[in-house]
């Protein structure tokens, strides 16, 4: 059996969408987001539960989300 140490964790587990999204949110604010993942739930009347409805039905957008997450960690 292999241990721990060779296996990188997964930085994601255990950490929600919603969790992600409002750390950025609250890192960069929402014109932030927008100027960096050019979406329209970040540009106009940005609100959490919009996003989060986007982010789970675009997986391509969440991929962004969630990368940018993990480069700030």
């Amino acid at each position: 059996m292999s241990s721990p140490t060779e296996h990188p964790r997964d930085p994601l587990h255990g950490v929600t969408l919603e969790t992600i999204l409002n750390q950025l949110v609250q890192r960069h604010g929402w014109s932030e987001m927008g100027r960096r993942i050019p979406v329209r739930c970040f540009q106009f009347n940005p609100t959490v539960k919009s996003s989060l409805t986007f982010l789970r039905k675009t997986p391509w957008a969440r991929k962004k989300v969630e990368d940018w997450f993990i480069g700030e960690l």
